[in-house]
């Protein structure tokens, strides 16, 4: 049973539909695992077993009456708990929505139960996407599954630790300024930032309107593909979706990477500011010879300042969640966390002015970014300074103050970019890196990550509970 569980989705698709394997046998044994580690690193909040067993149930009955939903008919997931789920509680990991229960299931949600995908509950999350993990939460801190004495990343922590844990096979997470791709770059999985508008944020709890993205984190970047063939759709109840054509991004998987040309913002992640550890370093470079070894052409180019970006997109950020959570910071304080009530508090301080020079200087990054990525298909940069903090260490209230972050240039510029890991350091924490591509190039991402990856041995190395 336990087998299982360290299938990829694309693994576990085959051997259902050849009848090697059941839905039923699957969720079972993410079910059985659940019981027998989660207590470690407390990824889920809730556990759905009667219903998943019921949804298991129906995708073999389906399958073995000739249907087939797609690549994720019969597979178990889970969700951040910001994902709001008919008859199931869906509390934004604080105590303003412990006990709410939706009556409808957010648009991803629908769309991944029509895909015939099992859900197998809802995982932990920094409150509404924005708090910390701190004692004064309904429940307990998710844990980095290399080592539980450490953090896995946030804002969609429980998704990270959950999937690198093999306590889910997919778990959908929301990217705002990094919030999937810093939990799969610190627990070692893969993790889209789909395009801005390219998936439904209609059912998610919102932070920030014109940033917010959904996406999934999976173990490996084929599985990433597969799980937005599900999700990639316009959705007319979100204001901000986009009508894109529809990609084969499972296929996509697995084209050639030939002659792709690849930019390398090497500038924002060494530079007299701040620099990646030696290690990271080593990773990134390591993973660039094995892209060229590939077919594919990687140069530095010049992009503008990494704060630039990290200041624009942190004053939206802040003015935005304000706006969105002022009433119940006001009425009741008390039902967030201190740490989360503050975050949101800041924002009572930018002036509207200060709002639209960060929305106006938004604009001119999208447009200098998109010239220095003139003649590439892609961008390549660090995805994160380092390993993890400790939960020994301090919170800071306001940790944006310290260096600036590597992942939000393209929540700024709204395109899509992936998390790859690429190697582990010498403390046994995973390295990584972003690929990032035109709006609406995800198919590039897949493939330039995939071909990454089955070069390269790291898939097989998963964390010991």
């Amino acid at each position: 049973m336990t087998d299982l569980t360290t299938l990829s989705i694309a693994e576990a698709g085959r051997l259902m539909a050849s009848g090697d394997i059941t839905s039923i046998a699957l969720t079972e044994a993410f079910l059985a695992r659940i019981a027998a580690v989660d207590h470690k690193i407390a990824s889920y909040i809730t556990v759905t077993s009667d219903l998943a067993r019921i949804a298991a149930k129906q995708a073999d009955m389906e399958r073995a009456g000739g249907l087939t939903r797609g690549p994720l008919h019969g597979i178990p997931i889970a969700l951040k708990d910001i994902y709001e789920t008919a008859g199931i509680r869906t509390t934004g990991h604080s105590h303003l929505k412990v006990d709410y229960v939706p009556a409808i299931d957010a648009e991803t949600v629908r769309r991944l139960k029509s895909g015939g995908a099992v859900i197998l509950g809802k995982l932990a999350t920094h409150e509404f996407a924005n708090g910390a993990m701190t004692p004064d939460q309904p429940f307990p801190a998710a844990r980095n599954p290399w080592n539980t004495d450490y953090q896995p990343g946030g804002s969609s922590s429980g998704s990270g630790a959950a999937v690198a844990a093999a306590l889910c096979m997919g778990a959908m997470g929301s990217d705002t300024g990094g919030s999937i791709r810093n939990p799969a770059g610190f627990c070692g999985t893969a993790g889209i930032k789909p395009t801005y508008g390219l998936v439904s944020r209609c059912g998610i709890y919102p932070l920030s309107f014109s940033l917010d993205t959904a996406g999934p984190l999976t173990w490996t970047v084929e599985d990433s593909a597969l799980m937005l063939d599900v999700l990639a759709a316009h959705d007319p109840n979100d204001q901000a979706s986009a009508r894109a054509p529809k990609v084969d991004y499972g296929a996509a998987s697995h084209r050639p990477i030939k002659g792709m040309r690849i930019a390398l913002a090497r500038s924002w992640y060494e530079s007299e500011i701040a620099s990646v550890t030696s290690e990271m370093k080593k990773g990134i470079d390591d993973a660039v010879l094995v892209l060229k070894d590939q077919g594919a052409i990687v140069e530095d180019v010049v992009f503008p300042d990494i704060r630039d970006y990290h200041i624009c997109g942190r004053v939206i950020i802040t003015a935005e969640a304000h706006a969105i959570h002022r009433r119940d910071v006001i009425e009741r304080p008390e039902k967030f966390g201190y740490t989360t009530r503050r975050r949101f508090q800041l924002g009572a301080f930018l002036t509207a002015e200060q709002y639209l020079s960060a929305v106006r200087f938004r604009r001119q990054l999208q447009q200098d970014t998109r010239a220095s990525m003139r003649g590439y298909d892609l961008v390549m940069a660090a995805n994160q300074w380092g390993a993890p903090e400790t939960f020994e260490e301090p919170q800071q209230i306001f940790h944006f103050l310290g260096k600036p972050s590597l992942s939000m240039p393209f929540n700024v510029t709204g395109q899509p970019a992936m998390t790859v890991c690429c190697g582990f350091g010498s403390d046994g924490f995973p390295l990584a890196f972003q690929l990032a591509g035109r709006p609406f190039d995800e198919a590039s991402v897949f493939a330039a990550g995939a071909a990454y990856e089955r070069a390269t041995p790291w898939r097989a190395r998963r964390p010991t509970l």
